[in-house]
């Protein structure tokens, strides 16, 4: 049963505009369904991160945050799948199941799971096609002065006071009933 409800806005059209580059990725495509390996384990998928590369950033660039929101969640907040923080400006890409602890310090902050890392899609049964939002945030500083205990609200907050450009891919998945 499709839940009845507007869709949901965009969040960065929302929020103050700033500088674009390039995203890419070898596993997920906008507009385009992800496969199960990039679903969470609840719903049958293998919880595994997508590969994503970036390009064309600002050359102030002195660091990344690498975001997953899910906008259509039913929630009224969306569902934040990944946030991680303090990428150095030399990692320009991530492998798929990225091993977080090789990136040169960053590290996750809980998702609305309520766990450290990525974790996959997952929309109720039914439900129509949920939008993805993996977001790359280019930063005016080396790192976020926080700590894996802050919220994705406040990494975002603090994001809207650092981010020089953002780059995003939005691919869907939805679950049959």
């Amino acid at each position: 049963m499709t839940l009845e409800r507007p869709i949901a806005p965009d969040p960065y059209e929302l929020l103050p505009t700033v500088g674009s580059f390039t995203l890419t990725s070898d596993d997920v495509h906008n507009g385009e369904p992800m496969d199960a390996a990039y679903a969470h384990g609840s719903v049958g998928g293998d919880n595994v991160s997508p590969q994503l590369a970036w390009s064309g950033f600002p050359a102030e660039t002195k660091g990344f945050v690498v975001t997953c929101f899910d906008p259509d969640a039913p929630t009224g907040s969306g569902f934040w799948h990944w946030v991680l923080v303090n990428l150095p400006a030399s990692v320009t890409e991530l492998p798929r199941a990225v091993v977080e602890g090789a990136l040169g310090g960053a590290f996750s902050v809980r998702n609305d799971y309520g766990q450290q890392g990525y974790g996959g899609a997952a929309p109720p049964a039914g439900d129509r096609p949920h939008r993805y939002l993996f977001a790359v945030h280019a930063l005016d500083v080396e790192r976020l002065d926080l700590s894996p205990d802050a919220t994705p609200a406040y990494v975002g907050f603090n994001l809207a006071f650092h981010t020089l450009a953002r780059a995003v891919i939005r691919p869907t998945y939805q679950v049959k009933e």
